[in-house]
């Protein structure tokens, strides 16, 4: 496991590096990342990065991810699913499933309580919205799914994605990277559980996980958030939506120094008051 940097002043730092590990999965190893918080972990986060599908990796998400498991007290799996197009849903959910089944079997042993969560930005904040619905139907135990900005429909018909011409993703960009993303049909795993490419796909998001949502008001995925968390809260889904002023896509990779101020920063903080209320600070 990797160790948290502690300064000669006796402030915490975000972890010195990350560990690389591989997650067995029935397709062959999934390679990740694990980050460690300053002190004993509250629970595993699973985080899957974006980049549309087709890119990004957890080197690029080296920072972003390091800096949440500080704010969040969360030891977190930055993991490197397979990509479009080697690869086409729902075998990057699966990528994810196997991370949270990794993250279950040593949370009993790593952490201050068996807390699971899953979440991602962008790209990776629809994979991880798709695989809780799984561990939902699975009856598998998640404490959050933390998610920023994430793209939930293939159609991208909201007013947001025409509301400020030039803003990325467009919607264009968007439709093509669900089209290489998604495989025909619906998909269902062997155990007979269907595997979403989007939640929007499913009438029923009752007894879903909490979630954390993040969003900004410039981003042309902002209706899809705001739809989502709105989905939830009529399915009795407990949730927290923080909607950025003057904030487009892809701020999660912008540095937060830990600062609740910042879209990172208040998603690691959102999610230790959600899932371990007891250990905020």
């Amino acid at each position: 496991m990797a160790t948290p940097a502690r300064p000669a002043d006796g402030t915490t730092r975000a972890p010195a590096h990350g560990e690389a590990v591989s997650i067995p999965s029935p397709a062959g190893p999934v390679p990740a990342r694990t980050f460690l918080p300053a002190t004993a972990p509250l629970g595993w986060l699973v985080w899957a990065h974006g980049g549309s599908w087709r890119g990004g990796s957890s080197a690029d998400w080296y920072e972003a991810t390091a800096e949440l498991a500080l704010t969040s007290g969360f030891g977190v799996v930055s993991v490197d699913y397979r990509l479009v197009p080697e690869a086409r849903h729902p075998e990057m959910v699966e990528d994810v499933l196997a991370a949270l089944a990794w993250a279950r079997s040593r949370a009993e042993l790593d952490c201050v309580r068996p807390l699971v969560a899953v979440g991602g930005d962008s790209a990776g904040g629809t994979l991880a919205a798709s695989a809780a619905l799984v561990c939902r139907d699975r009856g598998l135990p998640l404490a959050a799914q933390v998610l920023a900005y994430p793209p939930l429909d293939p159609e991208c018909a909201a007013d947001s994605y025409h509301r400020y011409p030039g803003a990325f993703p467009h919607a264009e960009y968007l439709r093509a990277a669900w089209r290489a993303y998604r495989a025909p049909g619906h998909p269902v795993a062997a155990d007979g559980t269907r595997l979403h490419s989007t939640p929007f796909e499913t009438g029923d998001l009752r007894g879903v996980a909490p979630a954390v949502l993040a969003g900004g008001d410039l981003d042309p995925v902002h209706d899809d958030v705001v739809r989502y968390a709105q989905l939830l809260g009529e399915a009795g889904v407990e949730r927290v939506l923080q909607q950025f002023r003057r904030t487009g896509h892809g701020a999660f990779l912008q540095a937060g120094h830990g600062s609740a101020e910042s879209l990172r920063g208040w998603l690691g903080f959102a999610l230790r008051r959600l899932a371990a209320p007891d250990h905020d600070h």
